[in-house]
């Protein structure tokens, strides 16, 4: 959430700013803005709403420089208005600050500033910031930036640019992602790749507690005490075209139909098939360390959360370990049981999830190891995690996950096959879960190949006020993440439950009005999901299935079907997903909805 750019240089700055801006909307915001000195004066031009606004203020009331700072921000304190939007200016007019994150100890600080004279124009805990820089001013922004954070609680990502210390950018780092991009005779600071793709692939990942100070030819990363430290410049290896729309409607569409590839990718190099296992390096887990885990934990938020109740299924199917699924903004609230031979597994798309991180940073306190899920290379997870595994999915744009949930559940299924097989698991099972992984790409191109079948249905369903999504065994977490989709990009109320719980509750909501999606392909629980089928039908709820085969036990239970390839239990929900993704999509595009940035959402959610 929020977006950060920074530019220091010889070129024009404010095309450059809103340019990065704009490859950070995926991100989720509400208000937008740029500060720039133009070698007198440290102007700033915000807007609230779409990052278009601002370029009518921009166009309006131009402003020119060769040095700058832009915000994309999502409100967390005070409404979405032009007079919270980023970036806050000292009292005096010469501190221009940017921030993501959260300043716990405002209340205080401003407390503290107003005694002193400051007056605040916002509702925001980013104002405190440039008034307390201004305060500490002697000289050196980067001096008086340093003072001010020993001061701050909380996290924050910022960028500061002053009048009175012109010619560099400071920015900070605790909590909240950054990185240094470096160029020929220009640098740029932004809190997402992305961001400055288009000019450089060289860049350098700030940790937290890292402060840097960036000029047009130079940058220095230093710590608390102004001491230089070194930080490695890391290369960015994918490509401006997969940020791309590429031909697509939405990018959602795009990372939809990427999935064939997407999983591949995952996959890629990792699969064994004459052995049945798979080939993890990057977990840094030994034999024998493997066969000490005697429990794991997972944990995880969203989406995410829905690929690792997945995660549980098969590893305490295959390995027969005791597994808890955790959701990430709970775990460290809970004094949770933790060993040194606990594995904690820890799932995020971006690697920079706020609560994710915390409850990583967490396990490890107590001795556990850690193992990431990310697709993000080079992210805070995969940086600080003690193994890994990279989903290698490609840039994901749209802010409801799709290709990221299908290569988290592939990912899992990798993993667990390779600790299923250092355990009892046999060879020819462990083939034949290899081989079932193996024909996924082909199958989920099969059951894109239904889109137009699926668009018929949301046509059919666009104006519901009310989802119900039902599944048994894998297939409930399917249903959980089958109605956030829905939820997340349509703004309909949907509801995932075990469907055998249907009967404990929400029975009680359905009528000829309430559309009821069942996943019910043919596995080990098929026929307890024909029972709760028939069950909804008698109550004359409007099913829409989701299954594999002809099966005589459905005549006359289904309004609509919706048919998936057959596959092993624990890999139906990668096939499962497709066309409840595309089910949401089409539901959202016919009722108008901004389908890549749905409203209050953010793409990489970094405060707690």
């Amino acid at each position: 959430m929020c977006g950060i750019i920074g530019y220091v240089g010889p070129k024009p700055v404010v095309p450059l700013l809103i340019e990065g801006l704009k490859r950070m909307e995926y991100r989720g915001y509400d208000s937008a803005g740029v500060a720039v000195y133009d070698g007198t004066v440290l102007h700033t031009r915000r807007a609230a709403g779409k990052i278009a606004k601002l370029e009518a203020v921009l166009a309006a009331n131009p402003v020119h420089g060769a040095i700058g700072i832009g915000h994309t921000r999502w409100a967390t304190h005070g409404p979405p208005t032009e007079r919270n939007a980023h970036p806050h200016r000292s009292a005096d007019g010469t501190i221009s600050v940017v921030h993501n994150g959260i300043i716990e100890n405002v209340n205080t600080l401003r407390a503290a500033l107003q005694e002193l004279g400051y007056v605040f124009n916002s509702d925001t805990d980013t104002e405190v910031l440039a008034h307390l820089i201004q305060e500490l001013f002697d000289g050196s922004l980067e001096e008086a930036v340093l003072s001010a954070l020993t001061k701050v609680e909380g996290t924050y990502g910022l960028a500061v640019l002053s009048s009175r210390d012109a010619g560099k950018i400071v920015a900070a780092r605790k909590g909240s992602p950054l990185l240094i991009g470096v160029g020929h005779g220009e640098n740029f600071l932004a809190s997402d790749p992305s961001a400055v793709l288009a000019h450089t692939r060289q860049v350098v990942y700030l940790d937290d507690g890292d402060v840097a100070v960036i000029e047009h030819d130079a940058y220095r990363v230093i710590d608390a005490h102004a001491a230089t430290i070194s930080r490695k410049v890391d290369r960015i290896h994918w490509d401006l075209a997969e940020i791309e729309r590429g031909g697509y409607d939405h990018f959602m569409l795009k990372e939809i139909f990427e999935q064939p590839v997407s999983v591949e990718n995952t996959m890629r190099g990792r699969l064994i098939l004459d052995d049945g296992t798979a080939k993890l390096g990057g977990i840094n887990l030994s034999h024998d360390e493997l066969l000490r885990i005697d429990n794991v934990i997972i944990t995880a938020c969203g989406t995410s959360w829905h690929s690792a109740l997945i995660g549980e299924m098969m590893i305490e199917e295959l390995c027969r370990i005791p597994v808890e699924v955790e959701y990430a903004s709970e775990f460290r609230y809970k004094n949770p049981i933790v060993s040194d031979r606990t594995l904690c597994i820890v799932i995020s798309q971006s690697g920079e999830t706020a609560d994710t991180l915390a409850a990583m940073r967490e396990a490890k306190r107590r001795g556990a190891r850690t193992l990431g899920l990310v697709n993000v290379v080079g992210s805070t997870i995969a940086r600080e995690d003690d193994g890994g595994v990279y989903l290698h999915a490609g840039p994901e744009i749209g802010v409801a996950s799709t290709k990221a949930f299908t290569s988290q559940v592939v990912a899992l299924a990798l993993l667990t096959l390779k600790l299923a097989r250092k355990h009892n698991l046999s060879v020819v099972r462990g083939r034949e879960l290899a081989q079932a992984m193996h024909d996924l790409p082909a199958q989920i191109q099969t059951v894109l190949e239904t889109a137009t079948v699926i668009e018929a249905i949301a046509e059919e369903f666009k104006h519901a006020t009310n989802f119900l999504y039902l599944g048994r065994g894998y297939s409930f977490p399917t249903a959980l993440e089958g109605a956030l989709k829905l939820k997340e990009i349509s703004y309909i109320h949907a509801e995932g439950y075990p469907a055998a719980e249907m009967k404990h509750g929400p029975i009680a909501l359905i009528d000829d009005q309430m559309p009821v999606v069942f996943i019910a392909p043919h596995d080990a629980v098929f026929d307890k999901v024909v029972s709760n089928i028939q069950e909804c039908r008698a109550r004359h709820g409007r099913t829409i299935v989701i299954t594999t085969r002809d099966e005589p036990a459905l005549k006359g239970l289904i309004d609509y079907e919706i048919r998936i390839p057959e596959t092993v239990d624990m890999l139906s929900p990668v096939l499962a997903a497709v066309p409840l993704q595309l089910l949401a999509y089409y539901i959202a595009v016919k009722r108008g909805a901004n389908v890549d940035q749905p409203r209050n959402l953010a793409k990489s959610v970094t405060v707690e």
